[in-house]
């Protein structure tokens, strides 16, 4: 019974193990678009997830902090509240950030083969 279960769990180590090179892969080509213009070569550049989702990711880690100072001083009730200060705040902060340029066109010298 218990053999059983081994095998099956290397089994699978082994098929997730090969699965992994093929889908890694492929993820390069979602990032970044080359263009040529004026015989020039150029390229978008495709953000990475905090640059995309940032008022999100500033939000939530407001709401966190804010919870957990509030949860340490009051309780419950204090949890409730210190996330909803600290998600006002996540959302202060994000509105007085300055904005990003999310794509950035960038010069590829182009290859001599």
């Amino acid at each position: 019974m218990f053999i059983k279960k081994y095998i099956t769990s290397i089994v699978m180590a082994i098929v997730v193990a090969a699965a992994v090179p093929a889908l890694a892969t492929s993820v390069a080509a979602q990032t970044t678009r080359y263009y040529r213009s004026n015989g020039k070569v150029y390229t978008y550049k495709k953000p990475n997830v905090y640059r995309r989702h940032r008022k999100a990711f500033n939000i939530g880690i407001g709401t966190g902090v804010g919870a957990l100072v509030g949860g340490l001083i009051g309780g419950k009730k204090g949890l409730i509240i210190g996330g909803l200060a600290g998600a006002g705040g996540g959302a202060l902060v994000t509105h007085k950030q300055k904005p990003k340029n999310y794509y950035r066109r960038v010069y590829v010298r182009p290859r001599n083969y």
